[in-house]
């Protein structure tokens, strides 16, 4: 019995090695007093990530990597926690790994874009400026390369302010200063984007990118016109017009609402140089936006055939597929968005058709996990998505269980902390809904978002309307220009008596954004003044456009029962 149970721990010991194997994690050696703790945490890890509980696996990898001399595993450990956003597992997780291997550039690029997302900028400086020392040569592409990473990190202030920094010793770089006006254009800097932009071509008078940028600055200080005199002087000039130039002139064309003459530009490109997949692009996503949508159709189809776009072109056919109310095919098509900019709005789109116009939720939950299991980068949007679909359905408990598990993976997330809220309110727990709004003010103080959610939660559930005043006000403070928050003072005005100061307030809230709860608060007033015709003729358009809508349907109800 003894040499059975001898035989058979060798045989687990033989499977451990070879599933560590295939992960890519090889223990530094069979002598390494660490390495037995470090396989018992790898072994929790792998049970956890089964599990989808992807913080314990995150955690356990960091463990093991820190009882152990492998610098596979404290890499593995390391990209873990990364893409799953688990920045200080991650970043322990990276320090082993760095003293593990001092020479590892991956290594050091991980720990300068930790120290980023935790917003201690002057190690993540510091680390960066460490990869960049030793490559004078190439520091501008490097920089140019660490822009695509900063400006996917959702921190426009500090992605400008840290670029700024690791720019400053390479002043004779025409790339550098591109770089540096890239960030600062996207951080709202648009006089530092155009000085920059100046510097850059004074280095390189033949780089076309500083010239295309110090147009879209123009166009962000509302000078219109100048940017399309810029761009198209820019083309004037030349007896081969540059292609990106036109594209760029498109691009303005589209953005201020002149989408005829900005597909009169890509069509041009897509004539002269037949090899340019992105006016084709261009051109099939302006007739996507003019509605024409046979030709935007083939337009993508001819799109996925060249095998450039692909992802963009999956998600126009399946937005196409989705107006068109073919939702088998759409749901399919966005289903194949793994990855780009549209993956996470497509793989919940597909969720919501499967569950509801399709009637498979079961189908729709399995995608959402399939997905996270296969974008660990995306995982926990995969988590937020199953807990809005299960709100959606009205699996409110199951929905709350979820949700706990987001807030646990993202406690800082304002939205999730909203989301919670919002369905402890609609499952009809207005006491519990509350005092998560008010833990949210407490947070996020200055938020718009946050106060408003607060403040129209009190004037629409319960009678502090005076509370609910002085929140909404606060909110319009931070965002002026909010539909959203212009309809909350506008409700509870309202419901404070005040009713035409509401139906000032409502009518403002209705030329920004004619949504159907806007337009239920606006008939209700309306009706209330007694201006019953006016109520009546804005409440069919309202149905019109939002047919089944339940607001609608009840401020009908209780209004106008006899139209009914």
């Amino acid at each position: 019995m003894q040499e059975n149970r001898r035989w058979l721990s060798a045989i687990s010991l033989t499977m451990l090695v070879a599933l560590m194997l295939v992960l890519g994690i090889v223990p530094a050696s069979a002598d390494d007093d660490g390495a037995a703790a470090a396989n018992v945490h790898v072994r929790q890890a792998e049970t956890a990530l089964r599990r989808n509980e992807y913080l314990k696996a995150t955690i356990e990898y960091r463990k093991a990597a820190q009882q152990s001399e492998s610098v596979a595993l404290a890499r593995k450990a390391t990209r873990m926690g990364f893409s799953y956003g688990f920045s200080d597992e991650a970043l322990l997780a990276a320090k082993r790994w760095i003293k593990l291997d001092k020479d590892s550039d991956e290594a050091r690029a991980y720990l300068g874009q930790l120290y980023f997302r935790l917003g201690d900028l002057r190690n993540a400086r510091r680390h960066f400026r460490r990869l960049f020392r030793d490559r004078s040569a190439d520091v501008g592409e490097g920089l140019l390369s660490l822009v695509g990473y900063l400006s996917d990190e959702d921190d426009a202030e500090a992605a400008d302010k840290l670029m700024r920094a690791l720019a400053k010793p390479y002043r004779d770089s025409s790339l550098a200063h591109y770089a540096v006006a890239i960030l600062a254009l996207q951080a709202g800097d648009s006089t530092h984007a155009r000085e920059r932009a100046i510097r850059a071509l004074e280095l390189d008078p033949d780089n076309i990118r500083p010239q295309l940028l110090y147009a879209r600055a123009l166009l962000i200080d509302d000078e219109e016109d100048r940017a399309i005199e810029y761009l198209a002087h820019i083309i004037g000039d030349s007896e081969r017009p540059n292609p990106d130039a036109r594209m760029e002139l498109a691009l303005v064309y589209m953005l201020v609402g002149r989408d005829d003459d900005a597909l009169s530009q890509a069509n041009q490109v897509a004539r002269e140089h037949g090899g340019r997949t992105d006016a084709l692009r261009l051109i099939a996503i302006i007739n996507f936006r003019l509605r024409r949508l046979d030709a935007a159709w083939d337009d993508f189809q001819n799109l996925l055939a060249s095998g450039q776009y692909s992802m963009d072109a999956l998600f126009y056919l399946a937005r196409i597929s989705d107006y068109r109310e073919e939702y088998e095919r759409a749901a399919r098509l966005y289903r194949e968005v793994h990855a780009g900019t549209n993956a996470v709005a497509s793989q919940r789109r597909a969720s919501v058709l499967l569950a509801h116009q399709l009637e498979n939720a079961d189908a729709a939950f399995e995608l959402l996990d399939g997905f996270a299991q296969s974008s660990p980068d995306h995982a926990v949007d995969m988590v937020i998505a199953k807990a809005r679909l299960l709100v959606s359905l009205k699996r409110y408990d199951e929905g709350l269980d979820v949700y706990a598990k987001a807030i646990e993976y993202r406690p800082d997330n304002e939205n999730i902390v909203l989301g919670r809220a919002e369905l402890l309110l609609r499952a009809g727990r207005l006491d519990e809904a509350i005092v998560g709004y008010r833990d949210a003010v407490k947070r996020w103080p200055r938020s718009a978002v946050t106060l408003n959610a607060l403040g129209y939660t009190l004037a629409d559930r319960t009678e502090r309307a005076a509370e609910a005043e002085k929140l909404i006000r606060k909110a319009l403070a931070y965002d002026p220009q909010s539909a959203a928050i212009i309809d909350s003072l506008g409700w509870v005005l309202y419901k404070l008596g005040r009713h035409e100061e509401a139906l000032v307030e409502l009518r403002r809230a209705f030329e920004r954004l004619s949504d159907h709860e806007v337009a239920s608060h606006l008939v209700e007033v309306l009706a209330v003044l007694e201006r019953r015709d006016e109520a009546l003729a804005l409440l069919a358009s309202a149905e019109e456009r939002n047919p089944g809508s339940e607001l609608l349907e009840d401020v009908r109800t209780r209004y106008f029962p006899e139209t009914l």
